[in-house]
């Protein structure tokens, strides 16, 4: 077996005490970097209509950043859910920084992780396995995975849980809830509870490998034997409550491409392929994975496919979201004002006695949205500029109250998961056919191929 390496380590911190001295460390952080006079400031601007915006040094956001990587679990995932739409609650330095929380998780030591192996398989677990790999290919927020080979010739991802992090998640979230009052870095009115909640809810999920399992399979199922795509195989015989044992998938993380030497033909491949897959998920599936965190695809140039891993976010959807989302976008295509009020109006953006101006606002940054679907052809993400507009115009006006709602509990994470896609068009600069995808869904033309 090999050595764990050079990479840095730290135990998971498990007991409720050291969590929680944890995340006081990282707020202690925080208003270190932000200094007195950048409290004061913030505590002025909090106490008005507008959310501060924190400005953190590099080199506190970096401590801070290194804090939540350390704690892992619910602390470092709300983390990921806060960078990964861009948003500059903090300045650009540390905006970046905490963007690294999707890739920074630190790997358990090795005493831990073969404490966690001893409790799992039990006494003399290494005579199942011809090779691991003891450094992980893989770390996160819930756990890390290892590549292992079986005795009968198995090339295996084991996916193995922190130590502690499921008994974690309630006190985790109280203890971010408190934080988040306390900076108060949204708008008065704007009631984070259901985030919260949702976010507890989905974190109990991704724990839940035996859950996971179930979702890997039926996601399998349906995407059948699609050449594209390759959904690993679970193998039930070395899976644990802590530990998911699947096939090991070939190929690199996707978002390599963002920065690497990809043909253009390649990255236009990836897009298209994911954000088909993402409109198959909705209306076809009605199983969506949500974490679109782009290291969970990993494209396999020799082969051409694209791997797909982590489903412990998987969400069944129900067939009435489905409906309404359907509804949305027919009206977004035909530009029909009153539809798309309806619509926002069940998705909980607006309520029925909104501002005739907050409800013009709305259908203006909708319709702005779905330009994409209204061109013909491949719509080149590269030479538009949609998502500065869309992302701008929708954070000012939602710093100035001008949204003063949160989105039904159900769909806030099928947001996040389509805000995930546009953004991995335009990361990738590709051109893709979102209109040709999405028609035939909402009953326009034939269906789309690629």
């Amino acid at each position: 077996m090999s050595d764990q390496g050079k990479r840095r380590s730290n135990p998971v911190p498990s007991s409720r005490f050291g969590r929680l001295w944890h995340l006081g460390m990282a707020s202690g952080t925080l208003a270190a970097g932000i200094g007195f006079k950048g409290l004061t400031e913030l505590t002025r601007k909090s106490n008005g209509s507008r959310p501060a915006r924190i400005d953190l040094p590099g080199k506190h956001a970096q401590r801070f950043t290194n804090r939540l990587a350390r704690m892992r679990g619910a602390v470092m995932k709300m983390g990921q859910l806060m960078s990964m739409d861009g948003t500059d609650l903090l300045n650009e330095e540390a905006s970046e920084i905490m963007g690294a929380l999707r890739q920074a998780a630190e790997p358990m030591p090795l005493g831990q992780l073969s404490g966690v192996l001893n409790r799992e398989y039990g006494k003399g677990w290494e005579q199942q396995f011809r090779h691991m790999d003891l450094t992980p290919i893989a770390a996160a927020s819930i756990g890390q995975v290892h590549r292992a080979e079986t005795r009968d010739g198995r090339t295996l991802a084991l996916k193995i849980q922190f130590p502690g992090v499921r008994e974690s998640i309630d006190s985790d979230i109280n203890n971010l809830a408190f934080l988040f009052r306390q900076f108060r870095v949204m708008p008065a009115g704007v009631d984070l509870g259901p985030l919260f909640e949702e976010a507890r809810l989905q974190l109990h999920r991704e724990t839940d490998y035996q859950t996971e399992a179930e979702s890997l399979q039926a996601y399998g199922a349906m995407v059948g034997d699609d050449p594209n795509l390759f959904v690993p195989r679970l193998h039930p015989d070395l899976s644990t409550e802590n530990i998911l044992a699947m096939d090991f998938a070939p190929g690199e993380p996707v978002d390599r491409m963002i920065s690497g030497d990809y043909p253009r033909e390649d990255r236009d491949r990836v897009a298209t392929l994911l954000s088909r897959l993402g409109f198959r998920e909705l209306f076809d599936f009605g199983l969506v994975q949500t974490d679109p965190n782009f290291s969970n695809y990993l494209y396999d140039m020799e082969s051409g496919r694209v791997s797909l891993l982590d489903f412990g976010a998987a969400h069944r959807v129900q067939p009435h979201w489905v409906e309404v989302y359907r509804h949305l976008g027919q009206a977004a295509y035909s530009q029909d004002r009153e539809d798309m009020r309806q619509a926002c109006i069940e998705l909980g953006y607006l309520k029925e006695d909104s501002d005739s101006d907050d409800v013009n606002e709305m259908l203006d940054l909708l319709l702005l949205s779905g330009e994409p679907l209204r061109h013909e052809g491949p719509y080149d993400f590269g030479a538009s500029d949609l998502f500065e507009r869309v992302y701008y115009r929708g954070k000012d006006l939602f710093m100035d109250e001008r949204f003063r709602h949160m989105p039904e509990p159900a769909t806030l994470f099928l947001h996040r998961k389509f805000m995930g896609m546009f953004l991995l068009c335009r990361k990738l600069r590709a051109r893709v056919d979102i209109g040709g995808m999405m028609r035939p869904y909402l009953g326009l033309e034939k269906p789309y191929r690629t």
